[in-house]
């Protein structure tokens, strides 16, 4: 059986593909192998963005023990991205239900958001125009992409729908089957035809409402926030 230190060892020095790998492998040692993660956390940088942190992170969430519950509370009471906000929204549920991996609550929560980045018109209508989208603060954009991305291990998040869209030749006629929104003439049906875990196809979350027509969603994937961030 491979020890404790061993992995240790492997995950300081390997690529991130296996490092992503081995956290599971020590979280599953627990009293020996949570130890060795949270002094990885502590140590990881903190920029840029990256998934090995968040894999440290999700893996001691989940592992839901009074010494990483400790941990956390101390060392990352918000979380492992910075809740950045140039219009002062608060961030912080939307963290933990992602790291509670509470998809569809999260999908709700998100869309909460950028109707309050849009303004009071937005609210009350329950969805931005895409001259809205147009104006919203990178900063914000920057914070729930990364939240969306990191916790779910680089599969969900507007960046990642965005690069397929590109790879797609900016085709939104093929990015909504490619993301699980469309089959064939069919329109995936809100909520229960949804896939609200990590077996959905990547980019399949969070929602834009693709009825309303493809304006918001290119306000969105076109949005300074992507080149600024380096998505």
């Amino acid at each position: 059986m491979v020890q404790a230190t061993e992995l240790a060892n492997q995950l300081a020095r390997e690529s991130e593909t296996n490092q992503l790998l081995i956290i599971p492998q020590l979280a599953q040692m627990e009293a020996e192998g949570l130890p060795v993660l949270m002094d990885f956390l502590r140590s990881a940088p903190l920029e840029p963005v990256s998934l090995v942190r968040g894999k440290l992170y999700q893996s001691l969430y989940s592992a839901n023990t009074v010494l990483t519950q400790n941990f956390l509370n101390t060392y990352f009471p918000t979380g492992i991205i910075p809740l950045e906000s140039d219009r002062n929204l608060d961030y912080r549920l939307l963290q933990q239900l992602l790291a509670q991996q509470d998809w569809q609550t999260a999908d709700s929560v998100t869309r909460q958001k950028l109707c309050e980045l849009a303004g009071l018109g937005a609210i009350q209508r329950k969805w931005p125009y895409f001259t809205e989208v147009e104006q919203f603060p990178s900063t914000d954009l920057h914070t729930i992409n990364s939240l969306w991305w990191i916790h779910s291990e680089g599969k969900f998040g507007f960046s990642v729908q965005r690069r397929l869209w590109l790879s797609l030749g900016q085709d939104f006629t093929k990015l909504w089957p490619k993301i699980g929104w469309k089959s064939g003439n069919d329109w995936t049906q809100f909520p229960g035809e949804f896939i609200w875990n990590l077996d959905a196809p990547t980019g399949h979350l969070p929602l834009l409402n693709q009825l309303r027509g493809v304006r918001v969603a290119f306000a969105l994937f076109s949005h300074p926030v992507w080149t600024e961030k380096g998505w």
